[in-house]
């Protein structure tokens, strides 16, 4: 029998849930198996994120509103050392029930957790 391995506590301590094919994007991502032509995109993550998580988080500075100031924005995201590129991919791939049903492919969720990434201070 084959054992998935557990995500970090700090993770799932917030109650999400870690599906294969978000382990499988991760690992793709920490090993550097993607080939350049699915190298992640971060301008075309802010696009994604534009388009479909604009309506609740802010995503990006020149956003005209987000609906919630109760839900983080991508910047607070990029801050938190818990939010990896390799997290990211991995809950982008078995997002939490409130979100929209996005069924966002591989080539997506790294893109937007590209884009989330490149938020961060440098």
């Amino acid at each position: 029998m084959v054992r998935q391995q557990e995500a970090p506590q700090s993770f799932l301590a917030r109650g999400h849930r870690v599906g294969l094919q978000g382990m499988m994007v991760a690992v793709l991502c920490l090993s550097g198996a993607l080939s350049p032509a699915l190298a992640a995109d971060a301008a075309a993550g802010k696009a994604l994120a534009l388009q479909w998580c604009s309506a609740c988080h802010l995503v990006a500075e020149d956003q005209p509103m987000a609906t919630s100031v109760s839900l983080p924005s991508f910047y607070d995201m990029a801050k938190d050392p818990d939010w990896t590129e390799a997290t990211l991919a991995t809950f982008l791939a078995d997002p939490h029930p409130k979100m929209p049903n996005m069924s966002l492919g591989n080539r997506e969720i790294a893109n937007l957790a590209k884009y989330i990434s490149s938020l961060a201070p440098e």
